[in-house]
């Protein structure tokens, strides 16, 4: 994109589309909001109506081929590319969309690196470019590395535009030049609005690299764009990286409520109050997988429809509508699963793009780290501990992190790990950098905070109002996404969680740090090891001061660790584990500890209800 001019108000820039796409003439919204676009001349006649067939996918996290697993070889993204360009041989008029959070979840991450020295490309982008996407929107993981690589990989990889209106403040990413609010796009004689939102919960804004950065709230955002953007156009498409549901909602990964703040049901309401235009809402965030055999009447609000492919490359959507006269009819709607092993993708695609990426990535992704014969540190073991107790996968993790952190000169007296960060475990056999991946797949650095003894004592009590109570195990799905924040500590932190009638009951108490009880050190500082994303509140987990999300009764303020003093090391969380590994024994019964008492839960005993007669 080239930058705007300064003229006042909204305006439309016309821009060179994704080659490969089919996208015929491309205008991107510019300037400041305001009640219409100065220069709507500039747009092409519509046609009177028309056939328009929508692809779109949502959350791929990088996941263009399985990369290990029993589903290794998967072509995903290629197979998506066959589908749609099939589609194209047969129509006039095609969109291929993806929805968001096309970074974070595979080793192709880090092809990106961590700095701009170390950027080689951006793997997803490269791809979409070649497989004819034609727009994207910004998702809070886009965010995960810092935004000027972020910037490093639009600019050079991304021949579609990216869309967010709510996206604001950036030191590094320019409005107009590498994303803008909205466009309307020219595809068969259709004029089709694109606009953009983002998550306000989970983006990852307050990073040192990028501190002016924000996400505004949605609705807010849509009020600005939509009113000027939906009479020029035959029908507006919403890419909503927002989530499925509103506020605190239950859908696709999440285990229990989690806070999505303003979502596509708030989103829906505010267009129905705005326009008559023609409106579709694709979703993604929430990994919820909608209308799969055709559009659900619980998936209509407030007369807009909303669609979500769930996540990882698993289904590929498809919406077929006809327009005509400020009308639409939909034809057809579902989810095209994507199928393991299939042979049934686009041969050369995968020859001639993806496998070139896979390529640069397979020698580190082979890269043995250590062999392990000991089942401790397996996910079975691991599936619920991670939100309920003390959990040998979760202390291996604090343990290492700490011991590595001594060995590089870092003085730190714990390290902590929140639960929802393990995503698989390991298993026997020997342990790659691929592997080690799937364990801790989210782009975290080390930082250090400093806290009094007075104010460990009330992180503690915090994380005991997160824990997956005893009654609620059985009740709550825990091999999801439970967003509590529940966190683990290395074996020089020990105490107990009291469950109490209630979590707003629950308190942590004999606590001791280095064996001696916290009571006698309320003032002595101590330095504690984490990740990135609780270092800087834990957005929708809630380490920031915000209700507890996670199904968490009773409106509990969870303590907000961004007000503590911390430095980011610069260290990459799962990377300097690995290093450990590297130069370590196999891991085996004997060197690999158990469960060793560093967290002690008392449930509570719910009084019986005597029986009887009658």
């Amino acid at each position: 994109m080239r930058a705007p001019n300064n003229a006042d108000g909204f305006h439309l820039q016309e821009i060179a589309p994704n080659p490969t796409g089919q996208i015929e003439r491309l205008f991107m919204l510019q300037g400041q909001p305001c009640a219409q676009i100065t220069n709507p001349d500039i747009l092409p006649a519509s046609l009177a109506g028309g056939r328009l067939r929508i692809f779109h996918f949502n959350d791929l996290h990088n996941h263009l081929s399985d990369l290990s697993g029993p589903t290794k070889g998967t072509h995903r993204f290629s197979q998506m590319v066959k589908r749609v360009r099939h589609a194209v041989a047969a129509d006039d008029a095609v969109l291929f969309l993806s929805i968001g959070d096309d970074h974070t979840g595979t080793m192709l991450d880090e092809l990106i690196g961590w700095n701009e020295d170390q950027f080689a490309f951006d793997p997803s982008y490269r791809a979409y470019s070649a497989g004819g996407v034609d727009a994207s929107v910004l998702g809070n993981h886009e965010f995960d590395r810092g935004s000027a690589l972020l910037r490093q990989g639009i600019r050079q990889d991304a021949a579609f535009p990216l869309l967010s209106a709510n996206v604001h403040g950036s030191q590094h990413l320019e409005m107009g030049r590498d994303y803008a609010p909205a466009a309307i796009a020219l595809v068969g004689g259709l004029r089709v609005g694109l606009i953009g939102l983002t998550t306000q919960i989970d983006t990852r804004v307050g990073q040192l690299n990028d501190p002016t950065l924000a996400v505004a709230a949605p609705v807010d955002s849509l009020k600005g764009v939509l009113p000027a953007l939906a009479p020029l156009v035959d029908v507006v498409l919403i890419l909503s990286h927002c989530g499925y549901g509103d506020g605190a909602h239950q859908s696709g990964k999440a285990a229990a409520a989690r806070e999505i703040g303003e979502a596509d049901f708030s989103i829906a309401r505010t267009a129905a109050q705005i326009t008559d235009t023609p409106l579709l809402i694709l979703g993604g965030h929430t990994h919820t997988k909608l209308n799969e055999n055709g559009l659900e009447p619980q998936n209509i609000q407030d007369g807009i429809p909303i669609f979500q492919t769930e996540c990882n490359g698993k289904f590929l959507g498809e919406i077929d509508i006809t327009l005509s006269t400020g009308r639409m009819a939909l034809n057809h709607a579902c989810l095209h699963p994507i199928v393991p092993h299939s042979q049934d993708y686009d041969h050369p695609f995968q020859n001639s793009v993806i496998d070139p990426i896979l390529t640069q990535m397979s020698t580190a992704l082979r890269r043995p780290l250590t062999t392990v014969s000991t089942d401790k540190l397996c996910f079975g073991q691991a599936v619920q501990t991670r939100y309920s107790g003390e959990s040998m996968l979760a202390n291996f993790v604090c343990d290492r992190l700490h011991t590595r952190l001594h060995a590089v000169g870092h003085d730190v007296d714990f390290a902590f790990v929140n639960g929802a960060t393990l995503q698989a475990g390991v298993a026997r056999g020997t342990l790659t950098a691929g592997d080690w991946f799937h364990v801790l797949p989210y782009a975290d650095e080390i930082f250090t905070l400093r806290v009094t003894g007075a104010q460990l004592r009330d992180i503690l009590g915090s994380n005991a109002k997160r824990i997956l109570r005893s009654d609620e195990i059985g009740h709550v799905d825990h091999t999801g996404f439970l967003a509590r924040g529940f966190f683990h500590t290395s074996a020089a932190l020990r105490y107990r969680i009291v469950e109490g009638a209630s979590a707003a009951q629950a308190r942590a108490d004999q606590i001791t740090a280095h064996g001696i009880p916290i009571e006698n050190q309320l003032s002595r500082v101590f330095t504690i090891a984490t990740s990135t994303y609780l270092a800087l509140g834990g957005f929708g987990e809630r380490w920031n001061g915000l209700p507890i999300s996670g199904g968490v009764p009773e409106n509990i303020r969870g303590y907000d660790l961004r007000q503590l003093p911390s430095q980011n090391t610069r260290l990459v969380f799962r990377d300097e584990i690995a290093a450990h590994l590297r130069g370590g024994a196999g891991l085996e019964d004997t060197n690999v500890s158990g469960l060793d008492g560093r967290l002690s839960v008392t449930q509570f005993q719910h009084p019986k209800v005597a029986y009887e007669p009658e």
